[in-house]
């Protein structure tokens, strides 16, 4: 059984974004239909490809999942005998994550860590196969220190799975829309919306990975079209065909670069 870690009494960077507020509207919005399944969907895949070990169950992978959520991904892997360490800053998204983590029965092979992951310098033991973080790094005050931070916790030859909310896609959508006005003021986010304070370009996270020292070994757009259609009509209408082009479109040129998300695996060093 894998003990529960101390709850932190502090942050490590207050501006970092808590989902405490947010996590209903999270779980209702995005993972409550079709958004949610591509994004599992093509994350899922990539995983799988990258690491075989992860469905075969030839060898138990150290895991560890950065801002995860309500802990899908956490627990697909622990169902699968791997040893995982689920952490976020949101006590209500830790919560949720822990009861689906329940309802499969894994709840305690999965050690559970709520807190900046600034402070799991103080944590942690061990090294990792998997580093899981998804949709956090855009929501950071500082998301150039993440990978820093995260790359120092790798095995060699680990991976980072990184998602993030790509800028490019959200100004392609706001043409799409014709909102001309918001493409000319400085971004500001909404704090009751989804999007989040600090989207990023592909361009500026492939250049983090390269000051970590870390190698893109595959990368893959999220919803590279599903987000833009206005009108839907014919395939559109068929939440299965939808998932199936999404996948295939998701790792096609120029076509994934399009993702209002972006999956980008990176190995470090053997």
């Amino acid at each position: 059984m894998w003990a529960q870690l101390r709850r932190a009494k502090t942050m490590t960077n207050a501006e970092d974004r808590n989902f405490d507020d947010l996590t209903e509207k999270f779980a209702r919005k995005v993972y409550a239909g079709l958004k949610g399944q591509i994004r599992l969907g093509v994350i899922s895949r990539d995983l799988s490809a990258a690491l075989p070990a992860i469905d075969d169950g030839s060898n138990a992978l150290h895991v560890l999942d950065v801002g995860g959520g309500l802990g899908q991904q956490a627990v697909r892997l622990a169902k699968r005998g791997h040893h995982v360490v689920y952490n976020d800053l949101s006590d209500n998204m830790m919560h949720e994550a822990k009861r689906l983590a329940q309802n499969h029965q894994v709840d305690e092979s999965v050690r559970w860590y709520c807190g900046p992951y600034q402070e799991l310098d103080g944590q942690l033991h061990t090294k990792f196969d998997l580093i899981m973080c998804h949709a956090l790094i855009e929501w950071l005050e500082k998301p150039q220190c993440l990978l820093q931070f995260l790359s120092r916790w790798l095995n060699p030859g680990g991976f980072i799975s990184l998602t993030f909310y790509n800028r490019d896609a959200l100004e392609y959508r706001n043409l799409i829309r014709g909102n001309f006005r918001v493409l000319e003021l400085p971004f500001v986010a909404n704090s009751g919306s989804l999007t989040p304070g600090h989207p990023l370009t592909a361009g500026q996270v492939l250049q983090w990975l390269n000051e970590a020292c870390l190698d893109v070994r595959a990368c893959s757009g999220i919803r590279v079209f599903h987000d833009y259609v206005t009108t839907p009509r014919g395939g559109h209408n068929n939440p299965l065909a939808v998932l199936q082009m999404e996948l295939k479109y998701s790792q096609l040129e120029p076509y994934k670069w399009m993702g209002r998300y972006m999956h980008m695996l990176a190995q470090s060093p053997l």
